[in-house]
């Protein structure tokens, strides 16, 4: 009988020491569990939060685009460019006239 009630006291501590394997498992599970969930939330979070300020650049860089794409001030500005070209060219054929008759009367006055 001695043999036999120190293996039910064998039994039952390995049963009590199982159990509580068992116990601490799933504590360890479940804490893992809300871990990963609070993670996911995160993420979630996060993702959202990217995703709009993924939009906002797009949106902004479509702006940019129209308005690079935008050529009437740069037609505008085109045609103020001709115009004060064709005027130079003005000025230049004046002064260059204005040269030839200075040149002609330089030959006649001496110079120092």
């Amino acid at each position: 009988m001695a043999t036999i009630a120190r293996m039910n006291w064998a039994i039952y501590g390995a049963l009590i020491v199982g159990a509580l394997a068992v116990v601490g498992a799933v504590a360890f599970v479940v804490v893992r569990a809300l871990q990963a969930w609070r993670a996911y939330k995160r993420l979630r979070r996060h993702v959202g939060r990217e995703l709009a300020r993924l939009a906002d650049l797009g949106e902004v860089t479509t702006e940019k685009l129209e308005a690079a794409s935008d050529t009437s001030t740069v037609e505008r500005s085109l045609a103020r460019l001709r115009v004060s070209l064709a005027r130079a060219a003005v000025l230049r054929a004046a002064l260059a006239e204005a040269r030839g008759v200075f040149d002609r009367v330089a030959w006649v006055f001496p110079r120092k």
